[in-house]
């Protein structure tokens, strides 16, 4: 039993329109969300290099060191915090403090 060639027809012209759809949807996506573009070879299609990018990029670049400087901070003081609360006085204050607000039977 031999299938006609004919009958792949179909199958390939649907393989075709899928994949180029498929290309389309994730350019449109690239495009929207500020990906850049590349070619077959990963390069960049259009690099952008003007003003306003190196200008974006150093204002990232030094919001990116505050943010560091920051959570630098935030782990020292959380560290404190856990050296107060793991502090074996502190567990037994709470200890009376909880026998002091238990009701007396």
């Amino acid at each position: 039993m031999v299938i006609p060639l004919e009958a792949f027809a179909p199958v390939a012209a649907l393989v075709g329109l899928a994949t180029v759809g498929g290309w389309i949807y994730t350019t449109r996506l690239r495009i929207t969300n500020g990906y850049p573009l590349e070619n077959s070879w990963g390069k960049s299609v259009y690099p952008q290099r003007n003003e306003e990018t190196v200008e974006r990029v150093k204002l990232l670049s030094s919001e990116n060191a505050q943010l560091r400087a920051e959570l630098s901070a935030i782990k020292d003081r959380l560290a404190t915090v856990e050296r107060i609360v793991t502090d074996g006085s502190y567990r037994l204050d709470r200890e009376i403090d909880a026998l002091r607000d238990a009701p007396l039977n």
